[in-house]
């Protein structure tokens, strides 16, 4: 069964790749995977993680600002540079600097 999954991921992800480069070619630019790979690196998701006194946490999941570079290939590809919508939760705190997920620092790390 992970055989066929991976299988399918696969053939999922080479026809994305194909389709990208075919609308990039069909724009008129000429560029390998790895230059819009390496473009798109660049972009990232973030969690913002904000503890409150009141024993919770705030995380806030959002995209960053994307580069110029990135703009313009989104642009070229018809793609919102707005990939996802901030999303907010509230949780529980299961450590006083960390929180669940990770991303404080710890008072004895300064």
């Amino acid at each position: 069964m992970q055989f066929r999954t991976h299988s399918f991921l696969c053939v999922i992800a080479y026809h994305l790749l194909a389709a990208i480069e075919q609308t990039l070619l069909d724009r008129g630019i000429h560029t390998s995977w790895a230059t819009v790979r390496n473009t798109l690196k660049t972009h990232q998701l973030c969690t913002i993680v904000l503890p409150s006194k009141a024993d919770k946490c705030l995380r806030i999941r959002k995209a960053a600002t994307p580069d110029p570079d990135v703009k313009d290939l989104y642009r070229l590809l018809d793609i919102s540079p707005q990939i996802i919508k901030p999303i907010r939760t509230w949780s529980e705190h299961q450590n006083r600097y960390y929180g669940a997920g990770g991303g404080g620092v710890a008072p004895s790390a300064l």
